[in-house]
């Protein structure tokens, strides 16, 4: 099997899940839905019910918030593609760990650590990969440290996730603008 990994990155609410979810249906090909969210809130559980009703009722799902490689590997069965939505809340999930003055260096070790986990599993296991995550960097400057300190790891990780990725698509208003491979240059 020719394995394909993909990074679909976009703002909130651009149809990034929407897309991912064409894509693995596109490809025919047995699915393991990996889902990253908490339901921390009565509105975030709403969201995760909403999803998880869009999902065809023969993909496997597997609900987990950090340790996403590992849990891949030991849950991938004879699974082709792997969709995971997605990285924005995985760094979240992370910061959450831990309290009050952050320390920033075990922060970013921790977020590097899984980071490089799934990058690791995707090199290692015969499925295509379809990543969500959002992008960061065209909006405004957060007010606080956290929220840059946030924006810059979730920044880097999106950096290292589209290096390993065969295709980049950029969503915006629902659309998807394919940017890696350059048509151009083929990179």
């Amino acid at each position: 099997m020719s394995s394909i990994n993909t990074l679909i990155i976009g703002g909130a609410r651009s149809g990034k899940s929407r897309f991912a979810q064409e894509l693995a249906i596109n490809s025919g090909k047995s699915v393991l839905f990996v889902a990253t969210a908490t339901a921390g809130d009565e509105e975030m559980r709403q969201r995760i019910e909403e999803h998880r009703r869009k999902r065809p009722a023969t993909w496997s799902t597997l609900e987990t918030t950090t340790h996403i490689g590992n849990q891949i590997q030991h849950n991938i069965g004879n699974t082709q593609v792997v969709i995971v939505d997605c990285i924005t809340l995985l760094v979240n999930n992370i910061f959450s760990q831990f309290a009050e003055p952050i320390d920033a260096s075990l922060v970013e070790k921790e977020v590097n650590s899984e980071i490089s986990e799934l990058v690791e599993c995707m090199s290692h296991v015969d499925a295509s990969f379809i990543v969500v995550t959002n992008e960061v960097g065209t909006g405004l400057v957060p007010a606080n440290e956290m929220g840059r300190f946030y924006r810059d790891l979730l920044g880097k990780a999106n950096q290292l996730l589209a290096q390993q990725s065969d295709e980049v698509y950029l969503m915006v208003a629902g659309l998807s603008v394919k940017i890696k491979p350059d048509r151009y240059s083929g990179k």
